[in-house]
């Protein structure tokens, strides 16, 4: 496909943002020279500063949580909207200019490939140099082998919030009971993968996250494991069960 060229349907690009004054503004720029037709939408999870007046003056479309939700409620309160308004295709990055808007034409490509789901991965040759921190790079590598033998082929970037999901993948959330309000990782991808929905990768360039809080500060990433293993067990063990197949 051409870089010019648009695939059909309509789009929805998806920022979930929480205190992104500072770099939100560039990011929706960045989205609007690559696709200018799409439509942006910034969930502000409750920010305590001006992320909110810093996306609306920016162009972009605002919903605002009354309270702190997560990260994952912000993607399921994007989805939810774009099942509601129709759009074809959600691609998501994230507000804290990690995520380089030149990487979404090839993220539509891919789905029109087709696929359900297309993960942005900086870990694939041609995706540049991205260091995580070591205890992020043990969690990565443990949980995307899990996902990886749990579907039968190679995921190497469980944790990337850079991805572009079809419709059904979309009605299949946000009509779903099973979305976590904080890490949709590993878990989803195999809930994903367990119910027909076709997956894959492509490389893609990320930056290191330019400063501010990181949602697996502190005493965060023991929590992600212990969650994300129960959460993947439950799955494997047919205990946690969706509300949304039939959305498909």
């Amino acid at each position: 496909m051409a870089p010019d060229a648009q695939p059909a349907g309509r789009l929805l690009v998806l920022i979930p943002a929480y205190n992104e004054e500072e770099r939100l503004a560039e990011v929706i720029a960045g989205v609007r020279r690559i696709r200018p037709d799409a439509e942006i939408l910034v969930v502000d999870d409750c920010s305590r500063d001006r992320t909110g007046a810093v996306a609306r003056r920016a162009g972009a479309r605002v919903v605002r949580h009354p309270i702190n939700l997560g990260y994952g409620a912000g993607l399921l309160t994007g989805y939810r909207y774009a099942d509601r308004c129709g759009f074809d295709r959600v691609v998501q990055l994230d507000g804290d200019g990690q995520h380089d808007a030149s990487g979404i034409p090839a993220l539509l490509e891919a789905l029109d490939g087709p696929a359900d789901l297309v993960i942005g991965s900086r870990f694939l040759k041609g995706s540049g140099r991205y260091r995580p921190s070591w205890m992020r790079a043990v969690g990565m590598w443990i949980f995307a082998r899990v996902a990886s033998a749990t579907l039968g082929r190679p995921i190497t970037d469980p944790t990337s919030g850079f991805q572009a999901l079809s419709g059904r993948l979309i009605r299949f959330h946000a009509r779903g009971n099973h979305f976590p309000q904080d890490y949709p990782d590993a878990d989803m991808l195999i809930l994903v993968g367990r119910n027909g929905f076709t997956i894959r990768e492509i490389p893609v360039t990320m930056f290191e996250k330019p400063g501010g809080a990181s949602i697996h500060s502190g005493l965060r990433p023991l929590y992600y494991v212990v969650k994300m293993t129960l959460s993947i067990l439950l799955i494997l063990s047919g205990a946690r069960r969706t509300a949304g197949k039939e959305a498909t």
